[in-house]
């Protein structure tokens, strides 16, 4: 059985075949976005970009851009054709094929939101995440992985939720109104769920194959706007660009 990412790889190259961008010598530059480049000035300061766990990977391609979560970053330049053809097998190497896909589909018009929210409008997103998953999935149960502060926050409030995240500072403490418990975790708590809620950045560390195919998932952010597309995954990302 073909894995989740070697489908996706495949699906990407034949979607830039198919319009003559993956032949072409298209530079494709990623650098690490500082975190007021990433999402501007919060006026909270728990954003995990903002404690120096994660840093956003930009591409761009004849002004299209493309961005990527990920906690392994750095500078690449190549072209799509070489992107596409190498293994995924670091979080720095899916970070650059998932930012490079982003832009490469944003400028083929395919997608928009690959560029992540500033200033305020985490907040103003979070509470039409809310208002989404009441309209769409009603009274669920929620497990969200990822620790995404303003997202705990709002739902908190409206639904029973769990949330796992990697981040051992994190694991065991109380915050923004859950209990923030720890990847060991996951089976129970899929189990349990009727909803789950998956940052985006899954897809450049590894774990999304563990929260695709059992429940209802709802993806969140710029990361994973390309993957979405080609996968028919639904995502939510209200305020991005």
């Amino acid at each position: 059985m073909m894995n989740i990412y070697e489908e996706l790889r495949q699906r990407a190259a034949t979607a830039l075949a198919a319009h003559r961008l993956i032949g072409e010598k298209v530079s494709v530059k990623a650098r690490a976005l500082s975190p007021t480049e990433a999402i501007g000035n919060p006026e909270a300061d728990d954003f995990p970009i903002q404690k120096g766990k994660e840093r956003l990977m930009q591409a761009d391609i004849r002004g299209s851009l493309g961005q990527a979560f990920t906690d392994h970053f750095g500078d690449y330049e190549g072209t799509l054709g070489k992107i596409m053809a190498a293994e995924l097998n670091s979080n720095y190497r899916r970070a650059i094929f998932v930012a490079a896909l982003n832009a490469a589909l944003r400028h083929l018009k395919l997608i928009d939101g690959t560029v992540h929210c500033r200033d305020e409008e985490p907040i103003q997103c979070a509470e039409a995440l809310a208002d989404h998953i009441q309209n769409r999935h009603g009274n669920v149960k929620i497990v969200q992985i990822g620790f995404q502060p303003r997202m705990i926050e709002s739902l908190s409030s409206r639904f029973t939720m769990r949330v796992l995240d990697m981040d051992r500072d994190n694991i065991g403490s109380r915050k923004c109104g859950a209990v923030i418990e720890s990847p060991e975790a996951a089976e129970t708590a899929v189990a349990w769920a009727d909803l789950l809620l998956v940052t985006g950045t899954t897809l450049v560390n590894g774990t999304l194959p563990a929260f695709v195919g059992s429940k209802p998932v709802l993806f969140y952010g710029t990361t994973i706007a390309g993957a979405a597309h080609l996968m028919g995954w639904e995502r939510f990302c209200s305020k991005s660009t």
